[in-house]
């Protein structure tokens, strides 16, 4: 049974790369969240908007069959429509047509999607991240979060709440299909002029961070979401994705240079054997990789503490109530 002191609450977040959802018994007193069901689908929402600036009727469609899933799901755990919240992030930002996708998914789950500023998605990311941080981890504040995702990284800068927030247009995919996408394919393996090229865009995006977030104040990096966790497997050199082996790792930065190197100069089929990497993160995992490593070295951070909690953990406190990463 449900203890009454909690609200079941279901969480979505769509992003350029993936659409998640949590459905969790969240206790807002406590600050406790329970999983009930957590899944992740690669729907690449945000394939081509860099360059068009519109979402692909391809990409919506994905989308809007993930929905269809997800609508079931949170019917089969009783969740109260008021207690559902979906999240879009950088892809829908951008795009000329986000009606049309605000509209799909309104008819498919019922609530307005809310396409959310990049301050917002910060203090959401910094929430989810960081509130099982507060005790026995011995870490020093204030925490850097980082949240690199398809179209977009989010840098968090706080201790207890949001000091200090940027969103840069610096994701995985974002990186891919501006400098390894050549007259529509990939150039497999990149170049070494195109991986210069690459490194110079992310540099300019720290650049951009830095002149809002202070990056040099961070006592400890928290690394979130698929190309972060996808490293951290990689590095720790597991058999297949394990969930509880990489929540709250802590990955140095010699580790994660040499998981970029690798990937880097890996072929698409290298890449797709090896088994910890999902099929949906293939040809965008190098990218990823490229961009942590970046980080650690602008920030001169010796290891990424690596969380499992994201986003989609801030988006299910506020389902239920709960102030996310307080004002900044």
């Amino acid at each position: 049974m449900t203890a009454p002191t909690t609200t079941r609450v279901a969480a979505v977040d769509c992003g350029t790369n993936s659409i998640r959802l949590l459905v969790a018994d969240v206790d807002p007193a406590a600050g406790t969240l329970r999983d009930l069901d957590r899944q992740m689908r690669i729907v690449r929402l945000g394939q081509g908007v860099d360059r068009t600036g519109r979402l692909a009727p391809e990409a919506l469609e994905r989308t809007f069959a993930a929905c269809r899933e997800y609508a079931a799901v949170i019917r089969e755990h009783g969740v109260p429509a008021e207690r559902i919240r979906f999240v879009a992030t950088s892809a829908s930002r951008d795009a000329e047509n986000r009606d049309d996708f605000v509209r799909g998914v309104r008819e498919l789950l019922g609530v307005e999607p809310e396409v959310v500023t990049g301050d917002q998605e910060a203090a959401l990311s910094f929430t989810g991240a960081t509130r099982e941080l507060t005790g026995g981890h011995e870490l020093l504040t204030p925490y850097l979060v980082v949240d690199i995702g398809g179209g977009s990284t989010e840098f968090v800068l706080g201790a207890d709440h949001v000091e200090a927030a940027r969103s840069v247009d610096m994701g995985c995919v974002r990186m891919t299909e501006r400098h390894v996408v050549r007259d529509g394919r990939p150039v497999d393996p990149p170049s070494a002029e195109i991986v210069a090229a690459m490194t110079a865009d992310i540099d300019a995006g720290l650049d951009e961070a830095s002149r809002t977030v202070p990056l040099e104040r961070a006592r400890t990096l928290v690394g979130l979401a698929g190309s972060v966790t996808t490293v951290a497997a990689l590095a720790l050199g597991l058999p297949e994705y394990d969930s509880a082996a990489i929540h709250h790792s802590r990955i140095t930065l010699a580790q994660v240079r040499a998981v970029a190197e690798r990937l880097l100069a890996s072929t698409h089929a290298e890449r797709a054997a090896l088994a910890v990497i999902h099929e949906g993160r293939v040809d965008v995992i190098a990218a990823g990789a490229l961009v942590l490593l970046r980080i650690m070295e602008r920030t001169g951070a010796a290891e990424v503490v690596v969380s499992e909690h994201d986003i989609l953990d801030g988006i299910a406190f506020e389902a239920a109530g709960q102030d996310a990463g307080k004002p900044l």
